[in-house]
């Protein structure tokens, strides 16, 4: 569109918009509902992502200690783990602290029962207790630690029984949690392409009910470029306009989910960086600009053909 055919484009644009307001806000509708819906899961995916990580990262190893085992040894095993790859910290938990544990994880009344039966002993063993920068590599880390001569020499009993981290639970959850994001991704490109179908239908018949306007104009020698102009024009603002409502309504909408679903699930992190926010609001405002301009381009092929 040339800039000197920008003017007309706009007032043309104006006037159509005060003559088909019905086809206008339809179009704006549409381009509004569809840009929500993938923005929600955009977000929603973050979100889930954000969700998805925290539960990941609460998976730890713990490597059981003989009560008999020598502390220099296990001191130097603690160092030599924690220079290991994948490997975020490595905490020493003694006997003491295994057993205050344990009474906090119980109710009140089951755990005072439990350590009055006790009568002074502590049968929980100490451990090193292993965090991962990859919780995903867990299997691979706990197996490596499981051959090391050094733990063998410290472990309480059996090395294999020594290392713990909940094998079979962890490797349900990251499949479960792989499967999610494949279907977070998959979804949102659907949605992409339902959109574009949408938002290029409703431009389709917007510029169907002006054909003989766009016939009038060929007959008396216009250019395509100077007719494609102000529809061009039209599509590009319908999309922005719809792109921000959107952006708005996500906005104040995922902002009220989160404060909400925080305050019920309070052993969840739900909260969304403003980078997300201000990358994903970004990506649909380009998403309306490209669909409205080229569903327009797309839409306009068969009345502009020579």
């Amino acid at each position: 569109m040339a800039l000197s055919n920008l003017g007309y484009s706009f007032r043309e644009v104006g006037q159509h918009f005060k003559r088909s307001w019905g086809t206008v806000i339809g179009a704006i509708v549409t381009i509004f509902l569809s840009l929500f819906i993938i923005g929600l899961f955009l977000l929603g995916s973050a979100m889930l992502e954000n969700m998805v990580g925290t539960v990941e990262d609460r998976v730890t190893i713990q490597a059981f200690l003989s009560d008999d085992a020598d502390q220099d040894a296990v001191v130097a095993l603690q160092r030599k783990v924690q220079g290991w790859d994948n490997i975020e910290s490595v905490t020493y938990k003694s006997k003491d602290e295994a057993l205050e544990e344990y009474k906090n994880t119980m109710s009140n009344r089951n755990a005072a029962d439990a350590v009055a039966a006790l009568d002074g002993e502590n049968p929980i063993p100490a451990s090193l207790v292993i965090k991962l920068t990859d919780p995903q590599l867990v299997s691979d880390t706990a197996n490596k630690l499981i051959r090391d001569s050094d733990f063998i020499s410290v472990a309480d009993g059996d090395p294999a029984s020594a290392v713990q981290y909940g094998r079979e639970t962890v490797e349900k959850l990251f499949s479960f949690t792989n499967y999610l994001r494949i279907g977070a991704l998959v979804l949102v490109g659907l949605l992409t392409f339902v959109a574009f179908v949408f938002i290029n239908n409703t431009i389709r018949l917007a510029i169907t009910a002006r054909r003989r306007e766009i016939s009038i104009m060929r007959l008396v020698g216009a250019s395509n470029g100077f007719i494609r102009g102000p529809f061009l024009l039209e599509g590009t603002l319908e999309a922005i306009v719809g792109a921000l409502l959107a952006i708005v309504a996500l906005f104040f909408g995922v902002r009220e989910m989160v404060e909400r679903l925080s305050s019920s699930l309070q052993f969840l992190t739900f909260d969304i960086s403003p980078q997300i926010m201000l990358f994903t609001f970004g990506i649909l405002l380009g998403i309306g600009v490209v669909i409205g301009l080229f569903g327009s381009a797309i839409a306009m092929r068969r009345y502009l053909k020579a």
